[in-house]
C-alpha cells in the first residue's frame, strides 16, 4: 500500500480533518469536542497521510512555535513506518518556516521517556481534557522521532 503525505490547509479541508480528529480524539479517547477543535487550526500548518484511496489516514497540526500537536492516526495504521513519516514531514515542514525548536505537550506519564531522548521540561504542569500535561521542547537539529506515537 502506498501512502502520500502533503500540507494542508484548514479551511478547504476542515471537515476531512475533523472527521478524523473526531473518531480518534473524541470516540476513540474522550476528549470533548470543544477541547479538540480551538483557535490554533485556522492559524497552524496541516500535514496529512492519505492512502492511496486518497482517504485521510493520519494528520498532525504545527504551529508558528514549532508546537506540534493533534496528531491523530486510525488504529488500523499505528506503526513505527507511519508515525516516523508524519514526523519526519512534521520537522520538514517546520525547518522551512524557520523553527528552530520543536515542541509538544507531553502527557506526564510519559514525560521520563522524552527526558532520555534530549527534550527539556518548559513551563508548569497544567490540565487538559482531564489529563496532566507539561510541554516538552528539543532544538529542532536534535528532533528524533522514534520515541513518538499519539500526540494532542
Amino acid at each position: 500500500m502506498s501512502y502520500q503525505l502533503q500540507q494542508v490547509n484548514w479551511f478547504k479541508n476542515r471537515e476531512r480533518l475533523k472527521s478524523l480528529r473526531e473518531k480518534v480524539f473524541v470516540c476513540e479517547y474522550h476528549i470533548p469536542k470543544h477541547i479538540e477543535f480551538d483557535q490554533l487550526d485556522r492559524v497552524s500548518q496541516h500535514i496529512v497521510l492519505l492512502n492511496d484511496q486518497n482517504i485521510i489516514i493520519a494528520s498532525a497540526r504545527l504551529s508558528q512555535d514549532g508546537l506540534m500537536s493533534r496528531v491523530a492516526v486510525l488504529p488500523e495504521y499505528r506503526t513505527e513506518d507511519i508515525y516516523r513519516n508524519l514526523f519526519s514531514y512534521l520537522v520538514s515542514v517546520a525547518k522551512e518556516q524557520g523553527v528552530i525548536e520543536m515542541s509538544f505537550n507531553c502527557i506526564l506519564q510519559e514525560k521520563a521517556k522524552f527526558l532520555k531522548a534530549g527534550f527539556y521540561a518548559k513551563g508548569q504542569v497544567f490540565m487538559e481534557a482531564g489529563i496532566a500535561r507539561q510541554r516538552l521542547c528539543c532544538p529542532i537539529e536534535s528532533f528524533t522521532t522514534s520515541e513518538f506515537s499519539l500526540v494532542h
